[in-house]
């Protein structure tokens, strides 16, 4: 018998929800904030919220001083090349263990799954060094590389939850219909899951997008991303707050935009398979 809901405990809930929703949002309201303020006004005591003066100057002088765009480009290459190659990587190994029975597989799983709670600086000089010798220091390619590499067990892990969920049946069917391997990977499996492949690939490029470490140790000027732009305004001469904020939000706008226009796609991924 299901339980009653009342009103009131649904609107307590809502209340909750709401509040750790903002709570969750407000740094980045406040870094918005923050862009339109002039450099006293940003580090005033006690802060102002809203009655400031506004202002444009820090936007402009940012666009002075960088080139947006290519950064931007730049994050655009790397978090879509590495996500498209995770993907051609990772649908046919989730595929083999969904579907190819093995005892192995959860402790490979579980394996891929560890390499990510290793610090990424304990292996930053013999990566260092493998891509200046192979000359992809500072390059779109190297970081691909990189970021494919670091965000594929994630990748593996979410593709094998949402395929686990799919009939065998209707495989063995396509199977017994004279479908190849590839044939039932393209045209088969892959319709079935795309929910779950959508909000795997949307995930994957956030993590690929708001990547710092690899990305500020890897590069220099040329294939530098929006990390890299970010974390110019933060210089021995001092931290400028403002500058800072305004060139903060021009780098979380496309990715915020992005998420919000792709947020029910994420959120019927990410509950793909949980409703029988």
């Amino acid at each position: 018998m299901a339980r009653k809901v009342t009103s009131r405990r649904m609107a307590i809930v809502t209340v909750v929800a709401w509040a750790v929703g903002f709570a969750i949002f407000f740094p980045i309201l406040w870094t918005i904030i923050t862009s339109f303020k002039t450099e006293a006004e940003a580090i005033a005591s006690p802060p102002k919220f809203l009655n400031f003066h506004w202002t444009l100057e820090n936007y402009i002088t940012v666009n002075e001083r960088s080139n947006y765009f290519r950064h931007f480009m730049n994050s655009v290459v790397i978090s879509v090349g590495s996500t498209l190659l995770a993907l051609l990587i990772a649908v046919p190994a989730a595929w083999s263990m969904a579907f190819v029975p093995s005892k192995r597989t959860k402790d490979i799983l579980m394996w891929m799954l560890s390499t990510k709670m290793l610090p990424p600086v304990g292996v930053l000089i013999p990566i260092y060094l493998m891509f200046r010798n192979l000359g992809l220091l500072d390059t779109r390619t190297g970081l691909v590389i990189v970021l494919t590499l670091i965000n594929l067990p994630i990748v593996i892990w979410m593709l094998y939850t949402y395929f686990k969920e799919i009939p065998v049946d209707i495989l063995e069917a396509a199977r017994m219909d004279g479908a190849s391997l590839k044939s039932e990977i393209i045209y088969v499996l892959t319709p079935m899951a795309v929910p779950g492949i959508a909000s795997t690939l949307l995930l994957n490029v956030i993590l690929a997008w708001n990547e710092a470490f690899w990305t500020l140790n890897l590069t220099a000027a040329k294939a530098a991303p929006l990390t890299a732009f970010i974390a110019s305004y933060s210089s021995p001469e001092g931290l400028f707050y403002a500058k800072l904020s305004a060139a903060s939000t021009m780098a979380i706008a496309p990715i915020l935009i992005m998420g919000w226009f792709s947020q029910k796609q994420l959120v019927r991924g990410l509950t793909f398979g949980a409703v029988k």
